[in-house]
């Protein structure tokens, strides 16, 4: 920006300020002031500079220990003075400074947690001048902090059916560090008791407590306590790696739960009671617990089963048993068994009652209460009966079994007295006549004379049986005694002789006759044995033991030529061994078993075809020839040729039945026949034999060569000399060479252009025809096609005729041709198989076979063709979808596809098109894709001017990929919550909404608020958002919007209006980011140019500068970072003048309270005025000697030492050395015109006066650079004695252009702003 000259007397402002009056200097006194100002710049040329503070911004570990240094602040001073260093501000208490060198250590502990930066004031001093800067201090993060469990303990109750994995809860730890040092992680490390260590796991990263064994209210602890350590990552910034750990406890509860059967105690159960007890008397008492002792469940009892049914019944409450019927321990035994159940009132939790069972004894006591009784015992068991048998063998003695057995069913044993009574008592005794229960009873016979089977047969009697203890107590069984025969006779045959016969070789087992004898003894009923004899006949014959039956022995032996007559004895014998027998005289008839026997082997007969000829075939049997086994019957066996011969069946004269053809035979068969000719007997079975008769039938030419076809149609191309046109076959049906030879030749329209020659074919003949050599055929020509005769003749000159038709072939020669090929389109992700489209295209030629070939596949992908293989092309010309890839609209919208088309059957010149084909095949969009966010680093805001209702605040920007109503959105605030400074985060209601809008392609979402927002909150809102297309596919965002309090409100001022402002918006914001670091937000821009005096416009922009964590800039800090050389002039440039703060909200106060500190305060200032008058006088005069010294600078300025650099704007100060506005000069303007914190305000309303020239300029008048400015005053007032000028340095300034004769020169300064003066 050029720096422009400007009378003294213009004002920047309306009213003229008391400084700038009090340096209005009457006209009799402008020569002394312009003496003062020359002494001045002559004084300032020897002034002292200020120290420079070169770095401002310094990385400090927060655990430094106190003591040791943190940093060392960096000055210099021009003339190399020693410096000192003090710390201000309410920073200063955490550091100390070592006074000469600089040197900060620490004096109090820090803390990166409570403040990560910090602002420390610092104070550098040569002795003469004082400098002040700001030191920015960034605390970085140390392991200091551990973890900290949200909750003091984590108990849970958890069922012991809880399934393994399950989780059980998750406890949650934070760390106040940021980085590794604040990532916790977590461990169980000890389990009471400890057999639960496998018990439980816990997720590492999450904290997630998770059951990893089963649990076990009954069989494992009912109670668990998991100490659960949270631990941070190891870090390190100053001193040795740390990590610090915490721990919390779980006291886990196992719920029991209804899973096991309840239990019997006490067992084993076992009970008395007498027998007719009566009905309830008590038995026995059972008792069950549940084991579940969590749940203890009401116990049900009942009774399963019994081995005495009905007998007992149990209480369903306490499990009291006792009698429910009359019990008879002779019917149920001495114990009865019974099933008891217990049964939980509530199901488990498999969905059922559980239950168990045990098993109750109860014991019978037995009373005499039961008379003897008689029972029958067998081999297995005894069953009560009255009646009894038995037998004895007439004239016997000794005992009669009778199976009989007395009880008496009491338990206690008694005496049982025996006695006999009946009519046959005195027959017999029984043993014994005394006994206890459980004896065998028996009868001994005592008159065996009395026993005659003939003269009775069955005797009976009674035995009976008395309780002597109770004689009442009386029983009787009835006895019935058989008497047994005695074996006295022999075995006896009806028939002294038995003719019989049999056929000769009878199988084996054959029945000959089956002949019994008869026994009038009773046991020998079915009892008696056979066997034959002498033993020489037991090869032949041979008898079955037991039913008398005589069969064939051996099939081989048994042959009527060699014996026909056996003769045998057949024996019985009964059980006692009395035997009995009789003859066998057995005959042997004749059976047919001689087979035919042929003459010969075989018949060889010789005919020539169409001839006839007979034979006669013999044959003999050597059966008797008076019987049928030797009459013999002659026959053919069927087979493919038998039918053409007969055979006489009782001469066996063979002969052909018609007229033999040889051509008739299979050819292999080389004219020979062979057939089987049978002769059998007629005997029973009959047998038969086979003879083979060959028949040689000989060859006769008796057939005519025939074509197969009889027409042939062929084409050759022209001019081809010597071309194969085509092969006729001919057959001559003779089987032999010499008849069945065939030659071929063309006998008419061949017009000597073809020939043919004869070649054998197998069977057939094969006539090549060829152009002749000499001969070259013209489509042109009238002959285009040929009607051959060609004849086929055997050696005697047997012929036929075939008609052979051949068409001379034009040559194909012409390309193929594309017909247009219309677009199709195709949806994306489709998977259909069938073609999407076909290229078709056309052949002049007549003959023609096109076939289509891939060129090349283009996809246009974001407007550009790229090769691609989503289709393929078939010969055909069908293009189809490539199922390797799937359609993609997104990707790529249009696919065009290249194909050539070749004519297969082209002979000369090139065979495919000139061009190639094209289809275009145009991608339908389907809604396949979900919204996508577009990630931003953009960073939201609220502050006092967005915190009302209906503000926007934020904004998410989204596309899809699909196209059309596709990819329309709406977004949605589905959630809202609020993070505090402590990371604490809630849901709250929604304070926001969404409004959808369009942009081009992209969908943006503005978020605004939907009711005033509550500025006393601190930190920021996480607001979600989603974005919903019309085919229900949605994705979501969160967002950020951070609240900023109204004091980091940064206004920028720039020397243009509010349209060019707003016109490089963006630039300037890109600008002040580039600065910064920091999101700029900007809420207004204004214009805030004053209604009069003024030459241009003053526009202010209201603007927070804010990090991605939320961390805002004062005003000043942003002041700073603009200040910075790299990002100054291109700000400047774009018309930045001045940075304001924001409104600062005044704490109430009571003024009473400063009433008497004011009054203090104001002795303080009158006695300052005082000692300060007496120092301004010799100020004033130093200031006028430094202006003179300054004058002496001037003449040595060119434009060669200028010298650009950034301003901290608002000031009139130079970052870079210092360099003085007015001059140009590398000095510093405060120490070289000594306006430091001593100056007067006149002095410094003086320099300042400066910062206005540009709005002070007269309207209508172009603005000039002081040099120019003071050359026109002095050309005004040429004329008068002498120039009076307002400021000394004016009048040497124009003194310095008196001296030059050079012409006037206007300085430009690039890094001089008016917000600079």
């Amino acid at each position: 920006m050029a720096i422009t000259g400007r009378k003294r007397n213009q004002r920047s402002h309306p009213d003229i300020s008391k400084g700038e009056a009090s340096l209005r200097m009457s006209s009799d006194m402008e020569g002394i002031t312009g003496s003062i100002l020359l002494l001045c710049l002559i004084s300032l040329a020897n002034a002292n500079t200020s120290p420079v503070i070169s770095s401002v911004l310094f990385n400090v570990c927060e655990d430094i220990p106190i003591g040791q240094t943190a940093f060392t602040i960096q000055a210099t001073d021009t003339e190399n003075d020693p410096l000192t260093y003090v710390l201000t501000g309410p920073n200063a208490v955490f550091f100390s400074v070592a006074l000469n060198t600089g040197i900060v250590t620490v004096e109090r502990k820090l803390d990166r947690e409570s403040a990560d930066v910090m602002q420390l004031g610092v104070e550098v001093s040569d002795g003469i001048s004082v400098t002040p800067g700001l030191l920015t201090i960034v605390i970085l993060e140390a392991n200091d902090n551990k973890p900290i469990f949200q909750a003091a303990s984590y108990d849970a109750e958890v069922a012991e059916n809880t399934a393994i994995g399950t989780s059980l809860f998750t406890v949650l730890a934070t760390d106040a560090d940021t980085g590794t040092a604040g990532v916790v992680q977590y461990s169980i490390d000890e389990v009471t008791p400890p057999d639960g260590t496998s018990l439980f796991s816990i997720v590492k990263a999450t904290g997630e407590v998770r059951l990893a064994g089963q649990l076990n209210y009954t069989a494992k602890s009912t109670f668990y306590r998991l100490k659960i350590r949270a631990f941070d990552g190891v870090a390190q910034c100053h001193g040795q790696p740390a990590n610090f750990s915490s721990f919390a406890f779980s006291f886990i509860t196992v719920v029991d739960v209804p899973d096991l059967d309840p239990q019997f105690i006490n067992l084993p159960y076992v009970g008395r009671v007498e027998e007719n007890s009566p009905v309830g008397s008590p038995v026995f008492k059972v008792t069950a617990i549940d084991q579940d002792t969590g749940v203890n469940d009401a116990i049900i009892y009942t009774i399963e089963d019994s081995t005495a049914d009905g007998l007992f019944e149990i209480s369903r409450d306490s499990g009291q048993i006792s009698v429910s019927s009359a019990i008879d321990r002779e019917v149920t035994g001495d114990t009865v068994t019974l099933t008891v159940k217990a049964t939980e009132s509530k199901s488990s939790i498999n969905g059922r009652p559980a239950n168990t069972t045990a098993s109750v004894q109860i014991n019978i006591i037995d009373i005499n209460d039961n008379k003897p009784e008689f029972y029958k015992c067998g081999p297995e068991d005894c069953v009560k009966a009255t009646q009894f048998t038995g037998e004895v063998t007439e004239h016997s003695l000794g005992s009669v079994p009778i199976n009989m057995m007395v009880k008496d069913l009491d338990k206690i044993p008694h005496t049982i007295e025996l006695s006999l009574e009946g009519p046959d008592k005195d027959v017999f005794s029984v043993e014994p006549s005394f006994m206890s229960s459980d004896s065998l009873v028996q009868l001994l016979v005592k008159q065996p004379e009395v026993l005659d089977f003939e003269e009775k047969q069955q005797m009976t009697l009674e035995v009976v049986a008395v309780d002597k203890e109770k004689p009442s107590f009386r029983s009787t069984a009835s006895v019935t005694i058989n008497i047994k025969d005695a074996n006295d006779n022999s075995p006896k045959f009806l028939n002294d002789t038995y003719k019989l016969t049999v056929a000769e070789h009878s199988p084996v087992g054959t029945t000959v006759a089956t002949i019994t004898a008869e026994d009038p003894d009773t046991m020998d009923q079915g009892k008696i044995t056979y066997r034959l004899l002498p033993d020489s006949i037991l090869p032949y014959f041979d008898v079955k033991p037991n039913t008398g039956v005589v069969y064939v022995k051996s099939e081989t032996l048994l042959d009527r030529e060699i014996r026909s007559l056996y003769s045998a004895t057949l024996q019985a014998r009964d059980t006692s061994g009395k035997p009995g027998t009789t003859v066998l005289e057995i005959t042997v008839t004749d059976i047919n078993d001689k087979h035919p026997v042929f003459n010969r082997d075989s018949y060889l007969v010789f005919v020539k075809e169409g001839a006839q000829f007979n034979i006669k075939i013999e044959a003999t049997d050597v059966d008797d020839p008076e019987t049928v086994n030797s009459q013999i019957v002659y026959g053919i066996v069927p087979s493919k040729y038998s039918g053409n011969f007969i055979i006489d069946p009782s001469t066996g004269v063979l002969r052909n039945k018609g007229v033999l053809d040889r051509e008739a035979l299979d050819p292999k068969l080389n004219g020979e026949i062979k057939i089987n000719v049978t002769a059998t007997d007629k005997g029973t079975p009959p047998l038969s034999s086979e003879v083979t008769v060959i028949i040689n039938i000989e060859d006769v030419n008796d057939n005519t060569p025939s074509f197969e076809p009889p027409t042939y149609k062929f084409s050759v191309k022209e001019g081809n000399k010597g071309a194969f046109v085509g092969s006729v076959y001919a057959e001559d049906m003779d089987q032999t060479t010499e008849y069945n030879r065939i030659s071929f030749s063309i006998i008419d329209g061949s017009f000597g252009s073809f020939i043919i020659r004869t070649f054998a074919d197998g069977e057939k003949y094969r006539g090549n025809i060829t152009v002749d050599p000499d001969i070259e055929l013209d489509y042109e020509s009238p002959h285009k096609q040929f009607r051959l005769q060609v004849e086929a003749t055997d050696l005697e000159q047997r012929k036929a005729v075939a008609m052979v038709e051949v068409d001379v072939l034009d040559v194909n020669d012409e390309r193929p041709e594309f017909k247009p090929t219309p677009p199709v389109t195709v949806k994306e992700n489709t998977t259909i198989s069938g073609a999407v489209g076909s290229f078709t295209a056309q052949d002049k030629d007549g003959n023609h076979s096109l076939v289509y070939e891939l060129e090349s596949i283009q996809c246009r992908c974001n407007g550009s063709m790229n090769p691609c293989n989503w289709f393929i092309l078939d010969p055909t010309g069908e293009v189809r979808l490539n199922p390797k890839y799937k359609v993609d609209y997104e990707l790529c919208d249009q696919v065009v596809v290249e194909a050539q088309v070749v004519d297969e059957y082209t002979e000369k010149g090139e065979n495919n098109s000139v061009t190639p084909g094209q289809m275009v095949i145009n991608i339908e969009d389907i809604n396949d894709n979900a919204p996508e966010f577009i990630a931003t680093d953009s960073v939201f805001v609220v502050v006092s001017e967005t915190a009302s209702k209906g503000t926007s605040v934020a904004g998410v920007t989204a596309i899809d990929r699909d196209t059309g109503v596709n990819r329309e959105m709406e977004f949605k605030v589905t959630k809202v919550q609020f993070e505090d400074t402590n990371n604490h985060t809630s849901s709250i209601r929604m304070l926001f909404e969404a409004i959808t809008t369009q942009q081009k392609d992209i969908f943006v979402g503005i978020i605004q608020t939907t009711e005033a927002l509550e500025l006393s909150l601190k930190g920021k809102y996480l607001v979600t958002v989603t974005a919903s297309d019309s085919g229900g596919f949605s994705s979501s965002t969160c967002t950020e919007i951070f609240t900023v309090d109204e004091s980091y409100r940064v206004e920028l001022q720039f020397t243009r209006s509010v349209a060019e402002v707003e016109q490089d918006k963006d630039k300037i914001i890109r600008s002040l980011t580039a600065a910064t670091k920091a999101a700029v937000s900007v809420f207004a821009i204004k214009n805030d140019s004053p209604e009069a005096s003024r030459a241009s416009e003053v526009t202010v922009m209201v603007a927070y500068f804010v990090y991605t964590n939320g961390t805002a800039l004062t005003s000043n800090q942003v002041e700073k970072m603009l200040s910075d050389p790299d990002h100054f002039p291109e700000l400047v440039d774009l018309g930045l003048r001045y940075i304001g703060t924001g409104p600062v909200v005044e704490p109430d106060t009571d003024p009473l309270k400063y009433i008497l500190p004011g009054m203090v305060g104001g002795l303080i200032i009158v006695l300052a005025v005082l000692t300060i008058s007496l120092l301004c006088t010799r100020r004033n005069y130093k200031r006028k000697l430094k202006a003179a010294k300054a004058m002496n600078s001037a003449a040595m300025v060119t434009s060669d030492n200028q010298k650009s650099g950034s301003v901290v704007p608002g000031t009139n100060k130079y970052t870079m050395e210092g360099a003085n506005p007015v001059l140009n000069l590398n000095i510093d303007t405060t120490m070289v015109l000594d306006l430091d914190e001593e100056s007067s305000d006149v002095d410094k309303v003086s320099l300042n006066s400066l910062d206005y020239s540009e709005e002070m300029t007269s309207p209508g008048r172009d603005t000039k650079s002081t040099m120019q400015w003071i050359r026109e005053e002095e050309e005004e007032e040429e004329d008068s004695s002498s120039p009076e000028y307002i400021e000394p340095l004016g009048a040497a300034l124009a003194q310095r252009g008196e001296k030059k004769d050079k012409p006037d020169k206007g300085f430009d300064n690039p890094a001089f702003d008016t917000t600079d003066l």
